[in-house]
């Protein structure tokens, strides 16, 4: 089994800047050997609201959502359209607004689409 090397920054929503507290929401992972750029996003209301009671979850649940679908789709014209690698860079560049990314972590993988989903589990799902 062939494994690659991939990199992954989790999505974090922030509901209140000033306070820097947050709560992982969603997760972006790329491969580049294998041509992989997808996330994958799970909001929990009750975690947000233990932070923040009057947390906008609309405003976080769309933001968090945009990652996904840009992970996915090429959008406009401009530079996010360069290749995967560059979206990436888009992607997880560091920004003060309600949904944010980590700092990028890396590891190898033979299956991307198989680790999100583990990731995601570990590091974001509510804990059971």
């Amino acid at each position: 089994m062939t494994r690659h090397a991939f990199v992954y920054a989790v999505l974090r929503a922030v509901p209140r800047v000033d306070r820097g507290e947050f709560v992982n929401v969603g997760l972006v992972l790329y491969c580049q050997a294998l041509d992989f750029l997808h996330a994958a996003v799970v909001v929990d209301p009750v975690r947000l609201r233990a932070l923040a009671p009057d947390v906008d979850l609309d405003a976080v649940r769309t933001a968090a959502e945009a990652v996904v679908v840009a992970a996915r789709t090429p959008v406009g014209s401009a530079r996010e359209n360069e290749g995967l690698a560059v979206r990436f860079g888009m992607l997880t560049a560091p920004r003060s607004t309600v949904v944010q990314p980590s700092p990028v972590h890396a590891g190898l993988t033979s299956d991307p689409e198989q680790t999100l989903a583990q990731l995601l589990t570990r590091l974001v799902a509510p804990p059971v």
